[in-house]
């Protein structure tokens, strides 16, 4: 019979939870007093504060056949040796079952419709595959963990704890020995490692907050990001209508934006966004083209001037520049932004697409199809391209199967997957 998984970001806010979570606390607070009772005193308010997971855990720890080495070595591990029960004369298991004491199980109550909702996104993942694959990074960051966590044996016993107790356990508690001590981790291990908690039904930041990655050089041409929109078209979704005003102020919203850098090396979105602002402050467009343009894509029309931040033009470009570059010399003091040659192989192509969508009243209606050309023609068909994308997916635009397809090929040849592009398209009309 398939194990039942909990959904975890249904049950718990965006953070880590259960034994990682209580460890993760401990380590934030290690310039501080801690003892056995403190401890157990957060212990207590993590359970009551409806961390049930953190009882879970301790009895998987507690049913399994590990010796007080290994769960001695997880423990010290996961909370940087901030606190050793063995200080206080207390073997592991035994401090286990203390814990164990402040966290008595408890069973949620749901409706048939928390349930039913829940059993449709419930993680079905067998526990054996889930062994070998967690297994299989541990391994991978073996070296790291030996090297940087001050506590011998701390490889093995993550994998027995895998393997005698609960992998998806092992799993975070080989995450927060990771983040505790700070070991590197390549981008290309952090995507699997990111990819077992999307498995898992994590919140996003269980895996991503605090991991100590080894980012590949900033780079603006990327447009591999895996977030669908970027650059100026991700600006204007992010400030699209008048939404705004129930997030903050259109400088909050955009510095927000800047930082979206999740899963990307940090100052990513920033330098893209900074390109984008940076051709267009270059090219010949007029203002009044620069400010119909940003007007179509982020449905702004209605704008009365309210906010100095939101200007026309130029001069909101200059202080969106301002934002990006401020945010790259903290993330990257070295960093020096640079426009790389524009896509003029694609100019006609892109061009095709925009006089197609404003031929059906798409993007005519809406303003800014003119000076949309002109993007495309004198500034660059890839910005051109994505604020095409956008403008049909601010106003619901359908877009045909015919379109569909050219627009792949398009998205293709820029570097943006089918995911990405399927984020941008509205629904598609035959």
């Amino acid at each position: 019979m398939a194990r039942s998984r909990e959904v975890y970001y249904y049950d718990h806010p965006p953070a880590d939870f259960g034994l990682s979570g209580l460890a993760d606390r401990l380590c934030a607070r290690a310039t501080l007093r801690l003892d056995g009772p403190t401890v157990l005193a957060l212990a207590s308010a993590a359970a009551e504060d409806e961390d049930d997971q953190l009882g879970r855990d301790v009895r998987l720890l507690l049913d399994s056949p590990l010796p007080d080495e290994v769960l001695g070595a997880v423990w010290l591990a996961a909370v940087r040796r901030c606190f050793d029960p063995a200080e206080e004369g207390t073997e592991p298991r035994a401090w286990l079952r203390r814990v164990a004491e402040v966290c008595p199980p408890r069973t949620s109550e749901r409706n048939p419709y928390e349930v039913a909702s829940l059993d449709a996104v419930r993680p079905t993942v067998p526990e054996g595959e889930l062994r070998t694959t967690v297994s299989a990074e541990i391994e991978a960051a073996a070296a790291g963990l030996e090297s940087s966590v001050a506590v011998p044996g701390i490889v093995p016993a993550l994998l027995r704890v895998v393997h005698e107790a609960d992998a998806d356990l092992g799993f975070r508690l080989f995450l927060r020995a990771a983040k505790a001590y700070s070991v590197p981790v390549a981008k290309d291990q952090y995507d699997r490692l990111v990819a077992i908690g999307d498995l898992l039904a994590y919140p996003g930041v269980v895996v991503h907050e605090e991991l100590h990655v080894r980012w590949p050089p900033i780079d603006p041409g990327r447009r591999d990001l895996g977030s669908g929109q970027f650059g100026l078209p991700h600006l204007a979704a992010v400030l699209n209508g008048s939404d705004w005003q129930l997030r903050g102020t259109v400088r909050e919203n955009t510095e927000s934006a800047v930082r979206a850098d999740v899963g990307q090396t940090p100052g990513t979105q920033a330098a893209v966004l900074l390109e984008d602002a940076q051709r267009l402050l270059a090219s010949a467009l007029s203002g009044a083209d620069v400010t119909a343009v940003w007007r179509a894509a982020a449905a702004r029309s209605w704008y009365t001037g309210e906010d100095e931040f939101d200007a026309d033009g130029r001069a909101w470009l200059e202080q969106v520049a301002q934002v990006c570059r401020k945010h790259l010399t903290e993330v990257d003091p070295v960093y020096r932004p640079v426009v790389s040659p524009a896509r003029t192989d694609l100019t006609e192509t892109v061009l095709r697409e925009v006089r197609e969508a404003a031929r059906a009243d798409a993007i005519e209606k809406r303003g800014g199809a003119r000076a949309l050309e002109d993007v495309v023609t004198t500034v660059d068909p890839d910005l051109g391209f994505r604020i095409l994308l956008q403008i049909l997916s601010t106003y619901d635009i359908p877009v045909t199967d015919a379109q569909n397809i050219r627009y792949g090929a398009i998205a293709e040849q820029l570097g943006i997957s089918a995911d990405e592009l399927a984020d941008w398209l509205p629904r598609r009309l035959h």
